[in-house]
């Protein structure tokens, strides 16, 4: 038997006004997104925005449905919005913005496991890495690299 360690490597941000200005807008986008989203169950709301090759910004927000788990995060509305409208257009970044209205979330909001396989995929078919913002209500902010710093074991196409 052999062990492996496995390392990502994140930045951390104190606040928005902290980002790179590019990144600044992008997540902007997605707190206005997540103002539109549908969660009238959870009533945990989540904002998207990717920033596309094409300088193009493409938000999504998450959207419930009273037949569980009938709904959609967020991140997929977003990605599949992007492949539909502008296929084989490459992604830069992605921001990630949640709130509750239970309390305030401090901390920041990583992608769901099924968003991180779906966005792995992404990436992976376009051979490029693209940066992933993601935070809560207020507070801090990581970015990653690359989706694959999320999910660093992906299950993609080779494996068919």
């Amino acid at each position: 038997m052999k062990k492996v360690e496995l390392t990502t490597r994140i930045s951390v941000y104190d606040s928005i006004a902290e980002l790179p200005e590019e990144a600044n807008g992008l997540m902007l986008k997605a707190i206005e997104a997540k103002k539109n989203a549908y969660a009238p169950y959870s009533k945990f709301k989540v904002g998207a925005a990717l920033l596309l090759e094409n300088g193009l910004i493409i938000t999504g927000n998450n959207q419930e449905n009273a037949a569980y788990p009938s709904g959609m995060c967020a991140e997929r509305v977003a990605i599949w919005k992007a492949s539909s409208d502008y296929p084989n257009i490459k992604i830069l970044k992605l921001a990630i913005s949640a709130s509750s209205s239970s309390h305030i979330l401090k901390e920041p909001i990583a992608p769901c496991g099924g968003c991180r396989q779906t966005l792995s995929e992404y990436e992976l078919n376009q051979k490029e890495k693209f940066e992933v913002y993601f935070m809560g209500e207020e507070g801090k902010i990581i970015k990653t690299d690359s989706v694959l710093d999320l999910l660093p074991i992906a299950f993609d196409k080779s494996f068919l």
